[in-house]
């Protein structure tokens, strides 16, 4: 995310990301998605994230990122073509509580602005972990899209990482 909130530029820009990470936020990344074992992504972002994985085995986090279960949110598709992927067609709130309830351990989300601007929309989010790169586009897509009430939250974490970016770890904050 930049500093003035956006995760993409006005045409889906990601030229302005830092992606030389620097071992401390390497590692505070892995740290986070270990106790992860359900991936929840909007079909957009899935149509790029899962091809980059998978045909990048190399990479580090692949074995995580292709080995761990991963839910995609769509209404147009009607089948999954990834291995370890399943489609969630249902109403958004109904699939995210089913999923909670289910055994297991942490579920992350990763999404496009209008799919994590809807899992905060409906509340769906517990906690949020928002890496902000140090730069100000002044223009793009933002999470928080639509919210029809405010969203108090506490900062449980900040953190500066030697590359430049900054972590704000909130939760949202009970009324």
């Amino acid at each position: 995310m930049t500093v003035d909130g956006y995760i993409a530029g006005p045409n889906g820009e990601l030229d302005w990301v830092v992606w030389d990470w620097d071992d401390d936020l390497k590692k505070y990344v892995t740290e986070i998605t270990e106790p992860v074992d359900c991936i929840l992504l909007g079909r957009k972002l899935a149509q790029g994230f899962i091809p980059h994985w998978a045909s990048n085995p190399e990479l580090e986090g692949a074995d995580k990122m292709n080995g761990t279960k991963k839910v995609i949110f769509t209404k147009t598709l009607d089948r999954s073509e990834w291995d370890n992927t399943v489609l969630a067609k249902g109403k958004l709130a109904d699939e995210i509580n089913n999923l909670k309830k289910q055994n297991g351990n942490d579920i992350i989300a990763y999404g496009g602005a209008a799919f994590v601007s809807a899992l905060i929309r409906h509340r769906m989010i517990d906690e949020f972990y928002l890496f902000i790169n140090p730069v100000v586009l002044g223009d793009g897509k933002t999470i928080f899209n639509d919210i029809e009430s405010r969203l108090n939250l506490t900062l449980v974490k900040s953190r500066l990482f030697d590359c430049g970016i900054v972590l704000l770890n909130y939760i949202p904050k009970q009324s």
